[in-house]
């Protein structure tokens, strides 16, 4: 029995493979050496690089094929069932190319019958179909393409640097842009040459497959890149298939790694073991491949300066004949720009029924993108000034890069002659106005929910006041800009008003602007903005969470003054919300109604930083008493909406400012429509 024991752990200790029932297989490839005693695979035109263990199934040649599979058959089935197993499989490739940009076509983790695949053609069909058989059930091929190169057609991958999920055909069922979700989705490029994890899984029971990608030594993201239900597997896989990898080269070429592997059938693959794993090797030019790539500059500058006389002389003429869009110096060094006919389709030529609100400067509409599936909200500005669109793509270049959870990010921009389209987030469930004066009982808002938003505001003012590489100053924080997304998180938009400055340094922002009822009163002494106007201005937000009042109803009610009479009364509860009724947390909302207090206190001085608030929201330090409130009467606080009423018959301010700032994407010009 010893014996056996030990002979027994020796197996599962040195061989990959573990048959634990019928259709059930696990192993790992940290590398490929054979040193590992790992099964050798079944290579064709693929090689292991040596001494590292990298596994290369093509190099930079053109039009080359390199397969390699694992050598043993895999029963895909549930044991005595028609129905297919659920799989996973990890592994961690590289792509690198010769010349940056120009490399070519890319790989495909493949299921098929085979381990050959006779008559496949290089290029697009990345080594598994060719031209006659592309789109035949007899394939019986699951495949993940990770393409790097425009599609082979008008109607499949039309863009290179991508993921797709195949079956028995290069036209994919479900295609991405290469990118991993870390808060925000972010971009991979995947000929860059620097080791890329991929996570692919199909769940037998909801008939799901999932793939996710990252970057090397990212924790693995919760959110995968594409997820599509496939029902018809039971018929594309035969009872034995085989699992590898597929690439090719073709006019363009690659070199294309396969640096890790891991695979189980019925359950979750081993996690590999990142620092075993080895690197791509570096790989040198030659000096014949520079010296015709030279000639081929010299040739293409040749064409060039002809084409550009030629161009010169019927420019005019050329413009008036077309309708392209046409960039300034200012628009090729901003990100993030979207082409004119990608927001046309998206929000079905800008039809009226597709309108979601009207801002200052134009209106907004719902789009879904058709080269992602993702919905977004687009706000069409027209515009005169030429030097006016300079000024406002210069506030866009630096607020654009702005990105939290608890912010509407601006995904972009497009200008199309004097059209300027912005792009936004689309966020569900408008803005916290609606619901909070104007309540649906199908979209009521929980004190569970107002709470979750106070903190959401705060850490988006958090992000903007301290860490941000700027200080970006708001200066319009209210209910109508906190929009409510899918998952009732706040997000604080409406950058139309912000300002920004250096760490350290003050503003020099000398007008008056924001929201009367928001407005802290040394703004409206000086028109000096600063973080702390923001607070004022979130107090105020607080306390209409808590009590479902407006900041002014008249000019005899004032949302501060009248909660601060309660507080002396003893009496800070009956303030409460009456849509509320009990459902709240006591302590919670003395907390959110004294805080509110002390943000909007009449001194600058005596009002927490955004740091502090959240503290205190999170229960980390307790609030401070505060005696002396220095608050002003009715009629004092009335005298000064009467000399702010004056400032905005003077063209100083008006309610959600949007002259020479960003827009103005005021209340409503983001939500649903609802």
């Amino acid at each position: 029995m010893a014996i056996l024991t030990i002979s027994l752990a020796f197996l599962l200790l040195f061989f990959p493979l573990l048959a634990l029932s019928s259709g059930e297989v696990e192993f790992i490839f940290n590398g490929f050496n054979e040193t590992q005693n790992n099964p050798s695979l079944t290579l064709e035109r693929a090689s292991i690089i040596k001494p590292s263990g990298a596994l290369r199934l093509t190099n930079s040649s053109k039009d080359m094929i390199g397969h390699a599979f694992y050598p043993r058959p895999i029963k895909m089935f549930v044991e005595n069932s028609t129905k297919v197993s659920s799989f996973s499989t990890s592994f961690v490739f590289a792509i690198l190319t010769p010349i940056p940009g120009q490399g070519g076509f890319g790989l495909a983790f493949t299921i098929a019958p085979l381990t050959e695949f006779p008559g496949a053609e290089p290029g697009h069909f990345l080594g598994i179909f060719n031209s006659g058989n592309d789109g035949n059930d007899s394939n019986h091929v699951f495949a993940v393409e990770f393409d790097t190169v425009d599609g082979y057609n008008e109607t499949s991958d039309s863009e290179g640097n991508h993921v797709g999920i195949n079956i028995n055909s290069m036209k994919s069922l479900l295609v991405e842009p290469a990118a991993y979700y870390d808060n925000t989705k972010e971009d991979i490029t995947l000929e860059k040459g620097k080791p890329i994890q991929a996570w692919i899984e199909y769940d037998g029971l909801k008939k799901l497959v999932n793939v996710t990608i990252c970057p090397m030594g990212e924790k693995k993201p919760s959110k995968p890149l594409l997820s599509a239900p496939i029902n018809n597997l039971s018929s594309v896989f035969k009872e034995d298939m085989y699992v590898g990898f597929s690439a090719s080269t073709g006019k363009k070429a690659s070199s294309h790694y396969i640096l890790g592997w891991s695979f189980a059938m019925s359950e979750t693959s081993p996690s590999l073991n990142l620092s075993q794993l080895p690197l791509p090797p570096i790989e040198k030019r030659s000096s014949s491949s520079l010296t015709l790539q030279i000639k081929i500059l010299l040739a293409a500058l040749s064409v060039s300066i002809v084409v550009l006389l030629g161009i010169l002389v019927s420019f005019k003429l050329y413009r008036r004949l077309t309708q392209f869009e046409i960039l300034e110096d200012w628009e090729l060094d901003c990100p993030h720009r979207f082409r004119y006919k990608d927001l046309y389709t998206a929000t079905k030529g800008f039809k009226e029924s597709e309108v979601i609100g009207v801002g200052g400067f134009g209106e907004v509409y719902k789009g879904v993108l058709p080269t992602s599936a993702s919905e977004i909200a687009v706000k069409k500005i027209s515009r005169n000034s030429i030097q006016g669109m300079r000024e406002f793509a210069a506030e866009i270049e630096s607020l654009g890069r702005l990105r939290h959870k608890h912010l509407v990010n601006l995904q972009g921009w497009c200008k199309r002659k004097n059209d300027l389209l912005l792009v936004y987030d689309y966020i569900p469930n408008g803005s916290l106005d609606s619901p909070l004066y104007e309540p649906d009982k199908n979209f009521l808002l929980s004190w569970e929910n107002r709470f979750n938003i106070i903190k959401g505001v705060a850490a988006g003012l958090l992000y903007l006041h301290e860490e941000w590489e700027q200080v970006v100053v708001h200066r319009d924080v209210k209910s109508s800009n906190v929009l409510i997304d899918a998952d009732m998180n706040a997000r604080l938009g409406d950058f139309g008003l912000a300002r920004l400055f250096d760490h350290g340094k003050l503003s020099h922002t000398t007008s008056v602007v924001g929201t009367i009822g928001y407005i802290a009163p040394e703004l409206a002494r000086t028109g000096k903005a600063s973080c702390s106007t923001d607070v004022f201005a979130y107090g105020v937000l607080l306390l209409e969470l808590a009590t479902g009042r407006r900041p002014i109803d008249s000019d005899h009610f004032i949302l501060v003054d009248w909660v601060l009479e309660f507080k002396h009364l003893g009496q800070i509860l009956d303030v409460v919300d009456p849509n509320l009724g009990s459902s709240y947390v006591v302590e919670e909302m003395e907390l959110v109604l004294g805080l509110g207090l002390i943000c909007s206190h009449q001194k600058a001085e005596a009002r927490p930083t955004v740091r502090q608030v959240l503290r205190y929201l999170n229960g980390d330090e307790l609030l401070p008493v505060i005696n002396d409130w220095s608050s002003v009467d009715h009629s004092q606080r009335s005298e000064m909406n009467l000399r702010l009423l004056e400032i905005i018959s003077a063209d100083m301010i008006t309610n959600s400012q949007v002259s020479s700032s960003l827009g103005g994407i005021s209340s409503g010009s983001l939500e649903s429509g609802r």
